[in-house]
């Protein structure tokens, strides 16, 4: 029995690994920490800083390190989700980043390889797989060029914060970007294929309960926005930050946990059926707090109060599969718990939700059952490029590899010449949830019993009804494999089939 089986729930495991600390180019957001020694946005008691700290930062001590903790805790290791965390990676230089990367790979594969594209082809056949990357980033590091080196580094996922939709509020609190710089990367990101995760703030100073929720309901009313996954960090002063020594001149205090669960509460409700919560409240611990602290584990106070209402969620990490086998309460549907030992109804079919968003159609394929409970999801992402406006797009841009640059926009213009706009398909994102489970094990409900392949092929379906000639797909390195029994093929950064 695994410890802390809640870590693989979601079907994959997560690594973390976090950067040298290092100062943001646009100087320090009020509410934020750091130190000398620890990265800007974190404190020096977070455990996975402390971790990182005690190998000095190194990401392959750091991968090494978390693979043996993980294996002996008895977590499945050949699915690895990689998350870099510690700043804004794309403002490194860049033989940091590209090294990271690599070492990161290497660890994985547990040997030095010449270079990047070498560690990622090792990869794909690895004992442990990179099958997802995360990249946390900020809204004005999401250019063309900032968006093909991602792809490169084989990311699949892209958190951006966003704090508040308000630019007032951006330059009160340095924040040293813009809404539209919002708009702009969140476009950029889908059109390439990520999945896009928002970081949002709640109680920020010169904000206020009925803005922070009205500007809230903006983020999925507004379809410039509507992002894949959210982290809701409530601002809390936090000890070394500018706003610890401000906030008496400001008149400002932080929310109190009643208000924060409150705000949380109401939340949970305007968050649409195609969005994960990923996370709810900062790790910082109570003695570098200059009020009251929020507790860390708030949300499952929440969510325990909305099951008790029997309030229906469309969020999905509260309809996971994974989840609702891991509950111990009788109760079935309406919001109730659904424990190991009762059969789940297995009865599942397949919907698709449709929504406008960043300038494409997005198809938000799901797998669920009568009680709504989510079994699997694809993203799919049908948009326009103008090529009469633009010569690139994230989409259709210059790779490297093999040391060799390829361009696959002059493929596309020169097979559509005469046209000025060509329509695109790209799967964001394949997710099947329940228990991680080893390659090649067995799946009885959840992973590995063929709910992958039906998504797939209704997103296939889908492309084909639109007259698209190709669907791409943007894979994690570890999954590459997975695609290609599927007749796709490697192109630049993504799997492609053919139509």
């Amino acid at each position: 029995m695994a410890k802390k089986p809640v870590r693989t729930i979601s079907g994959v495991t997560p690594l973390t690994v976090v950067l040298k600390p290092r100062k943001c180019n646009h100087g320090t957001c009020i509410y934020c920490p750091g130190g000398e020694f620890v990265p800007q946005s974190y404190t020096d008691k977070s455990p996975a800083i402390m971790r990182a700290m005690a190998l000095k930062y190194d990401p392959f001590e750091q991968v090494k390190s978390r693979l043996d903790t993980l294996e002996k805790m008895g977590h499945p290791t050949d699915k690895i989700e990689l998350i870099i965390l510690g700043g804004t990676f794309l403002q490194y230089d860049l033989d940091y980043q590209y090294g990271y990367i690599k070492a990161c790979f290497d660890a994985l594969n547990d040997k030095k390889s010449k270079n990047l594209e070498e560690a990622k082809k090792l990869n794909e056949k690895s004992r442990h797989r990179c099958v997802a990357m995360c990249i946390e980033n900020r809204p004005d590091n999401c250019s063309d060029e900032e968006v093909k080196r991602m792809l490169e580094f084989g990311c699949t996922r892209v958190e951006i914060g966003i704090q508040i939709l308000d630019d007032e509020i951006y330059k009160k609190i340095k924040r040293g970007h813009t809404v539209k710089d919002v708009v702009d990367a969140t476009k950029r990101l889908k059109d390439a294929g990520f999945k896009v995760g928002y970081h949002v703030m709640p109680g920020l100073p010169y904000s206020n309960p009925g803005k922070d929720i009205r500007l809230f309901k903006k983020i999925y009313s507004d379809d410039r926005f509507r992002p894949d996954q959210l982290k809701i960090y409530p601002c809390q002063i936090v000890d070394d930050s500018p706003l610890a020594s401000m906030y008496k001149k400001i008149n400002y205090e932080p929310y109190n946990e009643a208000q924060t669960r409150e705000i949380i509460n109401k939340i949970m409700d305007i968050i649409p059926e195609y969005c994960r919560v990923m996370r709810v409240m900062r790790e910082i611990p109570k003695e570098k707090m200059a009020f009251d602290p929020v507790r860390i584990d708030l949300r499952k106070d929440v969510e325990q109060k909305i099951r008790d209402s029997g309030r229906k969620i469309s969020e999905i990490r509260m309809r996971e599969i994974g989840f609702a086998l891991s509950r111990t309460s009788s109760k079935r549907g309406q919001g109730g718990e659904i424990g190991f030992n009762i059969d789940v109804d297995k009865n599942i079919k397949l919907k698709v939700v449709r929504y406008k968003a960043s300038g494409g159609e997005e198809y938000f394929l799901e797998i669920v059952n009568k009680d709504n409970i989510l079994f699997g999801l694809l993203r799919l992402r049908i948009f326009d490029e103008d090529l009469s406006k633009s010569s690139t797009s994230p989409t259709t841009a210059s790779y490297k590899v093999n040391g060799k640059t390829q361009n696959e926009l002059s493929v596309n213009a020169s097979k559509n010449s005469r046209a000025k706009r060509v329509k695109h398909a790209i799967v964001r994102e394949l997710h099947v949830y329940g228990q991680a489970l080893a390659l090649g094990a067995e799946g009885k409900l959840g992973q590995h019993t063929g709910l992958g392949k039906w998504l797939m092929g209704e997103a296939e379906r889908i492309v084909l009804k639109n007259k698209i000639e190709e669907l791409k797909v943007i894979s994690g390195v570890g999954v590459r494999e997975y695609y290609h029994k599927m007749g796709y093929r490697l192109e630049g950064s993504y799997m492609v089939k053919k139509f």
